[in-house]
This record gives C-alpha cells, structure tokens and sequence, in this order.
C-alpha cells in the first residue's frame, strides 16, 4: 500500500509547538515523519540534539523518523550543520543539497534525495542510486508523464516519492523577504517569519495570491493538492505521497484522513469551487487547478 510522509516543516514554529505538534502526529496514520530545519539556518528553535530525541520519540510510536538537511548552504557554519546530520549514526537523512549527497556517498550511507535535488531524467536517478540514493522525490515542477518516462528510463530500484499536498517551496534567495517585508535587514530580522507560521501571502496588484512568502523560501501562493490522484500515482509506481506541515493539529489531522481514506480506495473529490495549483502534476501551467 501506498505510504503516507509528513514532510519537514518548511516555517518557524517555537520549540513547544513543534513538539506538541509532532508529538501529535505520532497518534495519526502517517508512516514516515521527515524532520529538520530545510529553509533557514538562523532558525534554531530546536537543536540537533532537539531533532534526535523527536526522532527517537516518535521511532517508538512506529513511524520512520527521518532527518532533512538545508537547502542552500551559505556559510561554512552550515555546511558543518549538514555534516552533524549527515553523520547522526541513527537515522537515515534526506539531502537537499548536492554537498550533502557528497558527503553521505563518500560514507556509504544510504539516502534520501529532497525535491530540490533536480532529478530530471532515468540517468541522474541511476547515477545517484548508484551513490547510495534509496528514495527520491520527483522535484516539484515535474509532472506524470515526466514521471513516468523517468521511471521506464531508470534501472535502478529505488522509492518514489511525490509532493502532493501544500505550498510549493518554488525557490530560494540569499536574502530574506519576510524581513525586507517589514523593512528590516536580513542579519537583523528579528525572526519576523514566527509572526508569520503558515508563510506571508503575496498578492498582485490584481489583488490575485500569487506567493507565499517564508523568509528566504517563496513558495507557491495556493496550495497544490492531489488527493484525487493516488491511485493514478499507484499505477504509475509511486511509493510515497508527501503531505507538508501546516498549523493547526485538527486541521492536519483532516488532511491527513483525507489522503488515508484515498490511499484504502476511497474516492475523494475536490469541491468544484476549491481554488488549487496543481497544474505541474498535469503538465500545465504550475498555477492552474489541471
């Protein structure tokens, strides 16, 4: 059966609400639980040693706890960070760098391939299971019919994994947005993004959501949701369907059901007048709902 992940959380959360939230996902029908900061060093609410213990605790409760490293790496300090993580000696990482796919090949450690590591075609995904790559996340801007030439072209065997529910982390910048949103420096932002814990949206001058703002993340400003499209995915070899953290314990527990009903069989529609951007999945326009 297809599996269900709680991706890392992409926003700044304090440190009791990200145990309290986690701690909670553990009673859910989530199979795997990626933690970990991806999008902003500066964030330290929790600490390494913070993360393994969540990972411990929530290992015992029956899910795979996973650890996820930063996206771009700025500063020798940081690339120190992914090496802490990579070389945790417990459990398995997934890299969202190329610098951490380096340093878990040259260890022989198995690995996970975040979204922002390009895989584009069967070659790069042999090239890197050939590294120690054990699961792979189709990058966002991909859809099914790029999926699925990859997946004839590959030899490899290796799970698949398709973002399928939450703002899409679209790009990231040296600077902070979020910051300069409140006229405030980069290196003096006062952590302004906690105002913000579901991101702050970006909106045209025609008033349209067009972004969602997370510090030096911009992210789709609508939400990709696929849940009608599990059991496509499942006929396609698709593994694992990842659903991103949002606030709000009954709200997350809601989405989740949804995809868990979907995954046993059930069929769930979208509501006609549900506003999504799922048009990637479908080979269109990121923006549009097909």
């Amino acid at each position: 059966m297809m599996k269900l992940a709680l991706g890392p959380l992409l926003y700044y959360w304090s440190r009791e609400a990200i145990r309290e939230f986690y701690l909670a996902m553990a009673e859910l029908p989530v199979d795997i639980i990626y933690l970990g900061e991806t999008v902003c060093s500066k964030r330290r609410a929790m600490s390494h040693s913070d993360w393994l213990e969540l990972a411990r605790d929530l290992t015992k409760t029956g899910k795979q706890g996973i650890l996820s490293t930063l996206t771009l790496i700025e500063a020798e300090s940081e690339l120190g960070a992914v090496k802490e993580i990579c070389g945790n000696g417990e459990f398995l990482v997934e890299a969202n760098d190329m610098a951490a796919v380096q340093i878990l090949s040259e260890n022989d450690l198995s690995f996970c391939g975040g979204p922002s590591i390009n895989i584009y075609n069967g070659k790069s995904l042999d090239f890197l299971g050939a590294q120690g790559l054990q699961r792979w996340i189709l990058p966002i801007e991909l859809g099914r019919e790029t999926l699925s030439a990859i997946l004839t072209e590959c030899t490899c065997k290796v799970e698949t994994e398709v973002f399928s529910y939450g703002h899409l982390p679209l790009a990231y910048s040296a600077r902070c947005f979020t910051a300069r949103a409140q006229n405030l420096p980069k290196d003096d932002c006062q952590f302004v993004c906690g105002n913000y814990p579901s991101g702050l949206p970006l909106r045209s001058q025609e008033d349209q959501i067009l972004f969602n703002i997370n510090g030096i993340q911009t992210q789709s400003g609508l939400k990709i949701d696929l849940v009608e499209e599990l059991s496509a995915m499942g006929q396609l070899g698709v593994d694992i369907v990842r659903l991103s953290p949002e606030p709000g314990v009954q709200q997350m527990a809601s989405i989740i059901d949804r995809f868990d009903r979907a995954r046993h069989g059930q069929a769930i529609s979208l509501p006609d007048d549900t506003v999504v951007c799922n048009g990637y999945w479908f080979g269109n326009a990121g923006m549009d709902r097909r």
